[in-house]
C-alpha cells in the first residue's frame, strides 16, 4: 500500500449491539432458558466500517447520530479510542442512540433486529457539512434513511468523489434507480433476492442477479458477497467467482459484510482500481472477522489480513 493514507467518509449507522447467544431460538409461546451469555457491544455498519476502515490502513471519517444517552456515550469515547474522526459525529436529544439485537445460534449464523433510534434523524445538512473533510472516497450503508444515504452519493458524484454501497440492509421499493453511478455496489445473498428476486445460489443464478442488479443501479462493479462461498463480481460485461478464504472456524458471522465492504473500498484506493485483488482483500478481511465475536470487536488489522493473504 502506499505510504499516503487515504481519507475515506463513512456516512452510515451506529448502534449499540445488545447480542445474545443461543443454542436454538424458541418457538412461538416456548420459552427457552440459555446460558449462552449476553453483552453490549459497539455495532452498527456505519460505526464498523468506519472501525474497520482505520484497522485496514487508511483514515475514517464518521457522519453518524448518537442519542445522548449512555450507549452514545459509550460509543463515541469507543470512536475516539479507535482513532475515528468524530467530527461529524452529532448528538440527538431527541431520540435515543440505535440499538441492535444480535442473536447467534448455532455455528455462528446470526439474527438481527434493528431498532434505528438517532440513526433516522441523520440530516442531509449534517452530510453536507461533513463532506467538508475532503475525502477520497464516500462509504455507505442503508441502516439510514435511503433519501440521506442518496443525497450523500449525490453529493459524492458532483465532486466525481467515487462511492462504494454495502446496500444492507435491503427493502425492495428502495429507489435504486435515482443513484447517481457508484464504484461498487455489493449487496450480499440475502439482500440481492430482496432486490432482484433472484437468490444467486450459484454461478448462472448469480449472473442473473448481477444483470438485474446492473440494470437498476448506475455501477462499476456489483460485487456480491457469498459468505462461504466468497464473492461473485461482474463489470457489465464480465463476471467471476471469487473464493472464500478460511482463518479458522466459523464463530460469529456479525459484522463480516461490514468487514468485507470497508476491506474493497481501502484495497481499491490503495491498488489503483484493482478490482479482483479489492474482492479477495475483501475476502480476507470478512473470513477473519467470522472466527471472532461481536461486530466492532471482530474487524481484523491490516497485517493480519496481509498475513492470511500470504
Amino acid at each position: 500500500m502506499s505510504e499516503e493514507r487515504k481519507k475515506i467518509l463513512v456516512v452510515g449507522s451506529a448502534n449499540m449491539d445488545f447480542s445474545m447467544n443461543m443454542y436454538k431460538l424458541p418457538e412461538r409461546g416456548e420459552t427457552v432458558i440459555d446460558d449462552g451469555g449476553v453483552a453490549y457491544t459497539p455495532g452498527g455498519k456505519g460505526a464498523n466500517a468506519a472501525l474497520a476502515v482505520t484497522r485496514l490502513g487508511a483514515d475514517a471519517v464518521l457522519c453518524a447520530r448518537l442519542g445522548a444517552d449512555i450507549h452514545g456515550q459509550k460509543l463515541y469515547n469507543y470512536y475516539k479510542s479507535s482513532n475515528i474522526d468524530t467530527s461529524y459525529v452529532k448528538v440527538d436529544r431527541e431520540h435515543p442512540t440505535g440499538l441492535a439485537v444480535v442473536i447467534r445460534e448455532g455455528e455462528g449464523d446470526n439474527r438481527i433486529v434493528v431498532y434505528p433510534g438517532a440513526n433516522s434523524y441523520l440530516t442531509a445538512d449534517a452530510v453536507r457539512e461533513a463532506f467538508d473533510c475532503n475525502p477520497d472516497a464516500l462509504y455507505l450503508g442503508f441502516e439510514i434513511p435511503f433519501d440521506i444515504a442518496l443525497a450523500a452519493a449525490n453529493i459524492a458524484a458532483s465532486r466525481d468523489i467515487p462511492v462504494f454501497i454495502d446496500a444492507a440492509p435491503a427493502k425492495k421499493d428502495y429507489d435504486l434507480e435515482s443513484l447517481p453511478r457508484v464504484e461498487v455496489f455489493s449487496p450480499n445473498e440475502a439482500e440481492t433476492l430482496e432486490y432482484t428476486g433472484i437468490a444467486p445460489g450459484n454461478m448462472e443464478a448469480s449472473l442473473r442477479a448481477a444483470l438485474a442488479l446492473y440494470r437498476r443501479v448506475k455501477c462499476k462493479y456489483v460485487v456480491i458477497k457469498q459468505g462461504a462461498r466468497g464473492a461473485f463480481l461482474y463489470d457489465g460485461k464480465r463476471y467471476t467467482s471469487i473464493p472464500a478464504m478460511r482463518a479458522g472456524k466459523t464463530v460469529d458471522t456479525t459484522a463480516a459484510g461490514d468487514a468485507f465492504t470497508a476491506g474493497l473500498a481501502v484495497e481499491y484506493l490503495y491498488n489503483g482500481g484493482d478490482i479482483k485483488g479489492a474482492v479477495k482483500y475483501g475476502c480476507a478481511a470478512g473470513a477473519i472477522a467470522v472466527t471472532r465475536e461481536g461486530a466492532a470487536s471482530s474487524v481484523p488489522t491490516a497485517e493480519e489480513v496481509a498475513d492470511l493473504l500470504g
